[in-house]
């Protein structure tokens, strides 16, 4: 009877210590970070880094930005976003042309410049 006792606890004390192991962070409040909350961050933090080059009025203004676009593309501006690329800020702005097709026309927030034309 003692040996079996033995063999029992064994086995059940690994079971048990990893069991602990695997619901201790979250016993704490804590998790590891997810990829959904890193890219939640990401986010947060560009947007906070375009509100504020947009107060100190390092990005050229909208109606430039569009008429930019318009010369590049003649349509009906459908869309318009603002994203951190490695090199800066840029515009995409979606153009539903004449011919039915969708166009996003990319510029550099700070220049106005087009950096590429593409279907979208």
């Amino acid at each position: 009877m003692m040996h079996s006792f033995l063999i029992l606890r064994r086995i059940a004390l690994p079971a048990m210590t990893l069991a602990l192991i695997s619901i201790s962070p979250m016993a704490f409040g804590s998790s590891a970070p997810t990829a959904k909350s890193d890219k939640a961050d990401r986010k947060k933090r560009e947007q906070a880094a375009i509100r504020e080059a947009l107060r100190r009025g390092e990005f050229v203004p909208l109606p430039r930005i569009l008429a930019n676009a318009q010369a590049r593309v003649r349509g009906e501006i459908l869309k318009v976003e603002i994203e951190q690329e490695s090199w800066g800020f840029k515009y995409e702005v979606k153009i539903l042309s004449a011919n039915g097709r969708v166009r996003e026309v990319q510029l550099n927030a700070r220049t106005g410049a087009v950096v590429a034309v593409e279907d979208d």
